[in-house]
């Protein structure tokens, strides 16, 4: 039997939610709890509260919280590169940047085209070792989340960092404000929230899909693959049988591959953000707006492919 934490929408959902299972509250007392990232030899979390500029620390040895980096240039989205080194979307910094294994920090992209990034947001790293993120505006809309400041580049767009060479090449710019981002377990999709109701009223609450090319560098044309039923999208990740877990309004949802919406997993708080974790990567860590939860499923996330 599911608990009342679960609405089921598809049969499909049933086997990805197990019974008896509830949601858990680990942490509260934050302003706008955003951007988790596993690090599975340390059995920690990290993530953002990114209004008072300060990384927190979940240790799943002991359930212990602690404050893991401020101040800390107003973080928001992280992910875990190939060599397991924190590569991080600095609001304040307006860069993306990386905490190598000696404990320095690397900015690898703060400019395109000369330019100054808007303000990183979310970031993913693909098998080849290239560094995908998207660039809204947030962090420079005001003072609550970096520094107030008008965008150099004029758009918001999803950047590319080459790995061999650094280089910023912009792989999506038909969005208003590109929010989370995400590959399918093949890494054939992008795909990418837009959030841009925020700044635009005709704007639809999607995640579009975007095909990769052949040399695996850029993008083809968008579809929708969903819009959301409260609220919007944010971040998101996908499972090992392609499903999206994505923040929404009121929790998370959950889409199949075909873009059905096949269940949801109710939080009683603005969900911006989500993170598989656990030694069997099962446990879905959430970021609501306020707190931290988790939530143990019957599905595991979705493994990089071998680099070609």
């Amino acid at each position: 039997m599911l608990t009342k934490d679960f609405v089921v929408y598809d049969d499909r959902f049933r086997s990805l939610a197990m019974g008896n299972v509830h949601v858990e509250q680990l942490a509260t007392g934050f302003r706008w709890a955003e951007g988790p990232a596993y690090f599975a030899a340390g059995k920690y979390l990290i993530w953002s509260d990114i209004p008072n500029d300060r990384l927190m620390r979940y240790d799943e040895t002991d359930g212990s919280v602690s404050v893991f980096a401020t101040p800390c240039n107003n973080h928001n989205g992280h992910t875990v590169d190939l060599e397991g080194r924190l590569v991080s979307c600095e609001h304040l910094g307006r860069c993306v940047s990386r905490i190598e294994h000696d404990g320095t920090r690397k900015v690898l992209a703060d400019r395109f085209e000369g330019k100054k990034l808007n303000a990183p947001n979310d970031v993913v790293v693909k098998s080849d070792g290239s560094i995908w993120f998207t660039d809204p505006t947030y962090g420079i809309d005001g003072d609550y989340e970096g520094d107030k400041a008008e965008s150099e580049i004029g758009a918001c767009n999803v950047y590319r960092i080459d790995p061999a060479s650094g280089a910023v090449t912009a792989v999506v710019t038909d969005m208003v404000r590109p929010n989370g981002l995400a590959f399918s377990p093949d890494e054939s999709i992008l795909y990418v929230a837009d959030t841009g109701l925020t700044h635009k009223a005709d704007c639809s609450p999607d995640i579009r899909a975007y095909p990769v090319a052949a040399d695996g560098k850029s993008v083809g044309a968008g579809r929708t693959f969903a819009t959301s039923d409260i609220g919007l999208f944010d971040g998101f990740r996908v499972d090992i049988h392609g499903n999206i877990w994505s923040s929404c309004g009121d929790g998370v949802n959950c889409y199949a591959p075909d873009g059905t919406l096949i269940g949801k997993i109710k939080i009683p708080e603005v969900v911006a953000n989500v993170e598989f974790g656990a030694r069997k990567r099962n446990r879905l860590y959430i970021c609501g707006t306020t707190s931290l939860y988790s939530v143990y499923l019957n599905t595991r996330a979705a493994k990089r492919p071998a680099a070609k």
